[in-house]
């Protein structure tokens, strides 16, 4: 993983055998385009190359970045904007959650009415308040019903930003993050949510430069208004709420996340319905005829799995979360077509990407495009169902232990 700065571009970029590069290119500091290409023989590229490389990957979006910087101005560090509280859920990561709250101090340095929280999910020691007390400008709550969107909604009732920002625990963000979410806000003064993009943290392993040639979490650069619960000509939005952005990064005008009643507690549970918040609080907020921006001067890097095995477990629950996702929906009649038609779409990408998995393309294996699949039919088969239950069995006992203090 290399940063290159078109302003600065190195004279040869030595590949020190590895079979490939990723390049973050950035213009003036700003990241404004990503290459990520195979390299035989793993030896160094001259100067030629390495332009030819920017060039053949990146120029659409060079070109596009710099339009955009001439006609729109470009963002002062620091110039402010609406309150902002950064809220980053995590569970026993210690170590992680320290290099996050790093980069999200680093970008928030000299910048007025921004606060950091870290809400501790259900923890099993004390590392993580150890970590936060370290640091005198972090300011730390806990939730003890495991789950990843209960500690969101934990972070929606302690905020007092006017805008509220999520990041995980395994991301370090860019140091133009902080005013590029404030700033899409202030240009965007209807939205209701702003998504960021997402580019690796780094590319070392097999299961990184897989999840990479496949696409990674990452939504381009050029920056997308959604606006309301339809879009002419396609049948599926906005059902197919993969695409507005990832949970790693995303920020909401607090006032319309709180109307909205926050995030379903019945997604994002961990092992038993691993994903679907996401999707489920992006899919409100356009079928509550709100505006939702993805921003990709805000951008964040986040550290995928470094393994199969756990790659092969993400994908697995992007099955799961989906699905289970499309089984909340089906709950309102008026919206079963195109949960339908949605449904639909998936199978024929899911059998595209077992397809692709067999010829070893784009980054699949047969294992690991099953595995998304299966794990598509277990959210299926009343995921959103199970997963009600035991929240409310959950809070059932809270209550109880409520009762009994």
């Amino acid at each position: 993983m290399l940063d290159i700065d078109l302003v600065h571009r190195p004279a040869a970029i030595d590949l020190e055998g590895r079979g490939g590069v990723a390049v973050r290119v950035r213009r003036h500091g700003r990241i404004v385009g990503y290459v990520l290409r195979a390299i035989e023989g793993g030896g160094v590229l001259a100067a030629e190359a390495v332009d030819d490389l920017l060039a053949r990957g990146a120029a659409v979006d060079i070109v596009r970045e710099a339009l955009e910087r001439e006609l729109r101005g470009d963002l002062v560090p620091g110039a402010g904007g609406p309150s902002m509280t950064v809220a980053v859920c995590t569970r026993d990561r210690a170590e992680r959650l320290r290099r996050c709250l790093a980069s999200v101090r680093r970008a928030a340095t000299d910048r007025t009415g921004v606060e950091v929280v870290v809400v501790d999910n259900a923890p099993s020691d004390g590392s993580t308040r150890a970590a936060v007390e370290e640091l005198g400008d972090v300011r730390y709550t806990s939730e003890p019903r495991a789950g990843l969107d209960f500690a969101r909604n934990r972070a929606v009732a302690e905020a007092q930003g006017e805008l509220l920002a999520f990041v995980d625990d395994d991301v370090v963000v860019d140091e133009g993050w902080v005013d590029a979410v404030r700033q899409a806000f202030l240009d965007q003064p209807d939205a209701g949510c702003v998504t960021g993009l997402v580019l690796p943290y780094a590319v070392d392993t097999e299961a990184q430069v897989r999840f990479e040639q496949r696409g990674g979490f990452r939504r381009g650069f050029e920056r997308l208004r959604h606006v309301g619960p339809d879009a002419p000509g396609d049948r599926i939005f906005p059902f197919g709420a993969g695409r507005f952005g990832a949970g790693c990064n995303m920020a909401f005008r607090l006032s319309a996340l709180r109307e909205l009643g926050g995030f379903d507690e019945a997604l994002d549970t961990g092992p038993p319905l691993p994903g679907g918040g996401d999707l489920d609080i992006f899919f409100r907020v356009l079928r509550a005829g709100g505006v939702l921006v993805y921003e990709p001067r805000a951008v964040v890097f986040h550290e995928h799995r470094r393994d199969m095995v756990g790659l092969r477990r993400q994908y697995r629950s992007w099955g799961e979360g989906f699905t289970a996702f499309l089984g909340k929906c089906w709950q309102v009649p008026e919206d079963r077509p195109r949960v339908i038609a949605t449904a639909a779409w998936w199978a024929r990408y899911e059998a595209r990407l077992v397809a692709l998995g067999v010829l070893g393309r784009e980054g699949l294996t047969p294992a690991l495009a099953l595995a998304e699949a299966g794990g598509g039919v277990l959210g299926a088969l009343g995921g959103y169902r199970r997963s009600r239950r035991r929240v409310a069995a959950i809070d059932a006992a809270v209550a109880e232990e409520r009762a009994g203090c």
